[in-house]
């Protein structure tokens, strides 16, 4: 997943205050223990103390800063994307610098802090961590587990923070180890999300840096004894027995030399049915597939597993043959659909395409159908696209998928609009799945999504999906080997220009960036960013609003209001019908009304927020939304920061 480059906005933040009475939720439905607050990762959090009459009396409860915000010499700088737990009294966290901190609730005070001492200067792809997991033995001792941004997966005591002496190498295992294709650097293999956890076993998937070469490293899934830290099963998404299910999908040889495939974003679980819910990548490299010919299962896909054995119990392919980077950023959310009398355990799909899928827990099968549609070909040689993509009946698209082009591009100015129209007249741009050529591709989606890694919530009373979705077009050049050399500048360039990448072992290189004027307008039209709500009954989309709003970034002006702005970042929903949602390039958290997503209140943050809230009911009975506020790491942009910020009413 790359960063949106110079992205334009601007922030207008009011917060009013007023006193009001204080609920009083019992203790464990106040806890938020797990990333997505339960295994299956609705968000819904049944607290009701904050409510649609009194949410525009948040206040500021207190600041608790990290000190992890980092700028390394070269590479991303430090993205802070936590999700906080809160369970027994205490909030526990990490950083994208590997430590773990545990917090008083109620004043943002450290109890304690451990430093996995990650080395700092490496070229992480994804700087980032999303959060810790937690877990309680039988006789009650608790355990908290990072998986840090060098991928190691370490067990710490929830009391000291000190490692657990029992679990790995003195509380730690090394994930490079035992892969398939072993990393050949730091960057190429990384964790930044957190782990699942079902019965005795962890789960964890991996990040692996896009566009390196053919033979990036394998994307294996594994599972391990959550006490001992010894490796119980090991899933490849890439079938390594030519007599396997999915093995034919892979041409020429290409299973056992290709990498990636992997499982980057979070793992859903249903502890009751021993399953967990694996979201896949791309395999590498992302914009070429002639290496790697065939539909390329299990890439791209969800997958269904045993929790306690790996096994495969079924799978669902959302793109064949990716060609675009269109993984399953999203973490699978699980909930009920009720349907013809009928009452079916559904899970939830979002692929960066923007589409959402809606399939059957049990089986795998779309409860609302799919139907293959014809796509563009190739042009490309050597190459061999899916002459078809899987598309969902309902929902419909939750972001842009037309055809631009030059007579339907948009500009802030008319010498915006002018650049955009001869730019756009250059490319291929024939709708969705158009695939990357020499002469220049319109990607819309871009590769940043349709749905990002924030994913959705559920809110079982309403019985509604909320959605967040970018809208933002990239545009994508495949450059002969021999040119390459001649193209490419030293390392990556995120000012807002182009980002190159070898795919070693092909017989091109790539260039890409978002599709936006040298001004710093974007060129397809608005709302770029949008909070969509989807009947889960029926899978209608009942309402989509403008989400967020484009700070003025680089020298650019802002956007208004009705434009919305890039989303990186999930919601919450709570059950007095609250939506809380940050992620946006402004320094805000909002609240929306779930009945039809007005806007209700926003809170000012020190920088722009690329994470998920949480809430929580303190020791005191109040209740209090949190959320880490880190910036998005562009130039010219919100600056880069380290804050955890707790709201509560006065």
């Amino acid at each position: 997943m790359s960063i949106p480059k110079r992205i334009t906005a601007s922030l207008a933040a009011v917060i009013s205050l007023a006193v009001v009475s204080v609920g009083s939720e019992n203790k464990s439905n106040g806890e938020w223990p797990v990333y997505g607050h339960d295994p299956g990762g609705q968000r819904f959090s049944p607290l009701t103390a904050i409510n649609r009459q009194n949410v525009h009396s948040l206040q500021i409860a207190w600041t608790f800063r990290t000190g992890d915000a980092y700028e390394p010499k070269y590479g991303r700088p430090t993205a802070f994307e936590a999700t906080p737990l809160y369970v027994d009294g205490r909030i526990y966290m990490g950083t994208p610098l590997g430590r773990v901190i545990a917090l008083d609730p109620l004043t943002g005070h450290q109890i304690w802090a451990y430093d996995s001492k990650v080395p700092r200067d490496k070229g992480y792809g994804d700087y980032a961590n999303r959060g810790v997991s937690q877990w309680q033995s039988p006789n009650g001792q608790r355990r908290i587990f990072i998986a840090t941004i060098d991928a190691r997966l370490i067990a710490l005591d929830a009391a000291t923070g000190q490692p657990c002496a029992d679990f790995g190498d003195n509380g730690v295992v090394n994930l490079r180890n035992g892969l398939r294709i072993a990393p050949r650097g730091f960057a190429d293999y990384e964790e930044t999300s957190p782990p699942a956890i079902v019965g005795n076993t962890i789960i964890l998937g991996s990040g692996i840096a896009d566009n390196g070469s053919v033979n990036q490293a394998s994307g294996e899934v594994r599972g391990f004894d959550v006490v001992t830290g010894k490796l119980k099963w090991t899933f490849d998404p890439i079938p390594q027995d030519p007599k396997a299910l999915g093995a034919d999908t892979w041409k020429n040889g290409s299973a056992q030399r290709t990498g990636a495939a992997n499982a980057w974003s979070v793992i859903a679980a249903d502890p009751a049915r021993n399953l967990v819910f694996v979201p896949t990548g791309s395999a590498s490299p992302d914009f070429y597939g002639g290496e790697r010919l065939g539909n390329n299962l299990f890439a791209n896909s969800i997958v269904a597993l045993r929790a306690d054995t790996g096994e495969r119990v079924w799978h669902f392919q959302t793109v064949h043959h990716d060609l675009w980077d269109y993984d399953v950023a999203s973490p699978p959310i699980l909930f009920d659909v009720h349907r013809n009398g009928k009452t079916i355990p559904a899970v939830g799909v979002g692929s960066k395409t923007a589409h959402f899928f809606i399939l059957n827990r049990e089986t795998g099968e779309p409860i609302f159908g799919v139907e293959e549609r014809p796509v563009p070909a190739t042009d490309t040689p050597g190459e061999i696209s899916s002459p078809t993509q899987p598309f969902p009946i309902a929902p419909r698209a939750l972001s842009p998928q037309a055809k631009l082009t030059a007579d339907n591009v948009w500009g802030a100015t008319e010498e915006d609009k002018k650049w955009c129209r001869e730019e756009v007249g250059k490319l291929r741009s024939d709708g969705v799945f158009t695939p990357p050529s020499l002469h220049g591709t319109l990607l819309l989606p871009g590769n940043i999504g349709g749905m990002a890694w924030g994913g959705a919530a559920f809110d079982p009373s309403h019985h509604l999906l909320i959605i967040p979705a970018n809208n933002m077009a990239t545009e994508v050049f495949l450059i002969p080997r021999a040119d390459f050399g001649n193209q490419v500048q030293a390392g990556r360039n995120f000012n807002g220009d182009w980002e190159f990448a070898p795919m070693t072992g092909t017989p091109y290189g790539m260039k890409r960036r978002t599709l936006r004027s040298p001004m710093g307008s974007f060129c397809n039209p608005p709302p770029w960013g949008m909070l969509n709500a989807v009947d889960a009954d029926t899978a209608e989309v009942k309402w989509t609003v403008p989400l967020g709003q484009f700070p003025p970034i680089g020298g650019a002006p802002g956007g208004p209001p009705e434009f919305g702005s890039i989303a990186l970042g999930g919601p919450i929903i709570t059950a007095s019908g609250l939506i809380f949602m940050a992620g946006t390039l402004d320094p805000a958290i909002r609240a929306f009304d779930i009945t039809n997503g007005k806007e209700l209140w926003k809170g000012e943050l020190p920088t722009s927020a690329r994470s998920t809230p949480m809430t929580f009911q303190g020791p005191n009975g109040k209740q209090f939304v949190v959320v880490s506020a880190g910036g998005h790491g562009i130039r010219g942009g919100p600056p880069l920061g380290d804050y955890v910020v707790a709201f509560t009413l006065p």
